[in-house]
């Protein structure tokens, strides 16, 4: 059973997020995607809000909320920036959370450090030759006297250049021989050999790097690998749980900018007249922004329920955020292109939001999991069958070792 009644405290904090969504939020976001610069004004403000690190434990600096609670900001924020959403998903979800469940006192209590100071952790595991495969990684980690060494290159690194910590995935190598994957923890202000590379030129979330990062020759100590405890393969199918999270909170902004859009819309057509009658008396847009309330209100369903349905782990369920994701990502591109549909030609004019919306809500069918792999997971679970196996037939044992 799924409670999506709110706490006094999970109205408050959903009321503050939709204020500062509402405000400078909104005044910002045109500007952030034109200029496409990082918001760190817009990160300021957020930590001062509480809304960077609220998912790290009480001991460790952060609020101890749930994923649940951060969806409900997610929410909020992406109505008017899918740049600012995303900041706030990183900064709660997927690599904090990996370090919060399986890092070491001394790993949590610095990455908590930079994260409740503003600083949004990237993760590196996508590589030119290795996308939906992620276990075909070149990335290697050989392994020497007290860490190890790691060399490759990654690519559409979300936060590249602005990102302090890095939770690097790579092979590791002894002696000659492959051992698995395992994620390390890397700083860009003091580790030596990591360096950040060219910038893609996004079509949207304009506003927050996506780059290339190189590893040549970078000494990672051994006390700055992250790995589940006694799990094969080196940790990857457990780091890959905390993942799930990430695709929430994708999921969330997705549903987030078409919302706002929704918004958009709805204005529109109560204000605006043609042949004589309000718009909101025609019956096609009537049953279009029907069509609209009815997706929206089904994405948000299921990226609540994500959000409360939680793996022994701690972590959302790997075949619900799927689900979600998916959803959520999809409905989130019809609704923002029928939104733009009913302004016309003004729709397609940048003094609106709608046209960064289409453009920013595009990238989620696509980052994070494309739909077609999330699809191939959940329908691999449902026909009780595996995965097709990578070149190294690592792919299904990750995806059933949960």
């Amino acid at each position: 059973m799924y409670d999506f009644d709110l706490t006094e405290a999970q109205s408050q904090l959903q009321e503050r997020a939709r204020e500062l969504s509402d405000g400078p939020i909104r005044e910002r976001a045109a500007e952030v995607d034109r200029t496409e610069s990082y918001p760190w004004d817009t990160v300021k403000q957020l930590v001062d809000s509480g809304f960077m690190g609220m998912t790290i434990p009480v001991e460790y600096g952060g609020l101890g909320l749930s994923y649940f609670d951060v969806v409900l900001v997610v929410e909020q924020v992406a109505r008017n920036c899918g740049i600012t959403a995303r900041i706030v998903v990183d900064a709660n979800m997927g690599g904090v959370g990996a370090v919060m469940k399986y890092g070491t006192p001394d790993q949590k209590k610095t990455v908590a450090g930079y994260v409740l100071e503003g600083d949004k952790p990237a993760i590196l595991i996508t590589e030119p030759d290795a996308g939906s495969d992620a276990t075909g990684m070149s990335t290697t980690a050989e392994r020497v006297d007290g860490g190890y060494i790691l060399n490759g290159t990654k690519y559409w690194i979300t936060g590249g250049g602005v990102s302090h910590v890095h939770l690097v995935f790579a092979q590791v190598v002894e002696d000659g021989v492959k051992q698995g994957i395992q994620g390390f923890l890397a700083y860009r202000d003091k580790t030596d050999g990591l360096r950040i590379g060219e910038r893609h030129r996004t079509m949207g979330l304009r506003g927050i790097p996506e780059t290339y990062i190189h590893f040549e020759n970078m000494f990672v100590p051994e006390e700055d690998v992250v790995r589940p405890p006694g799990e094969a393969r080196r940790g990857f199918a457990g780091l890959m749980d905390a993942y799930n999270g990430q695709r929430v909170g994708a999921g969330m902004v997705a549903h987030g900018i078409a919302q706002g859009a929704l918004e958009v819309a709805v204005d529109r057509v109560k204000s605006r007249e043609q042949f004589g009658r309000p718009l909101a008396e025609f019956q096609g847009l009537q049953w279009m922004l029907a069509d609209m309330q009815i997706g929206l209100t089904a994405s948000r369903g299921l990226l609540y329920q994500a959000a409360q349905r939680l793996s022994p782990a701690g972590f959302p369920e790997r075949q619900l955020a799927a689900q979600a994701k998916v959803f959520a990502a999809e409905n989130a591109i019809r609704v923002t292109n029928d939104a733009l549909q009913l302004f016309g030609a003004q729709g397609y004019n940048r003094a609106l939001p709608l046209e960064r919306m289409v453009r920013d809500a595009r990238m989620f069918t696509i980052g994070g999991g494309t739909a077609q792999m999330l699809r191939n997971q959940v329908a691999s679970t449902l026909l009780g069958m595996k995965l097709p196996q990578t070149r190294d037939g690592w792919l299904a044992e990750v995806d059933h070792a949960r």
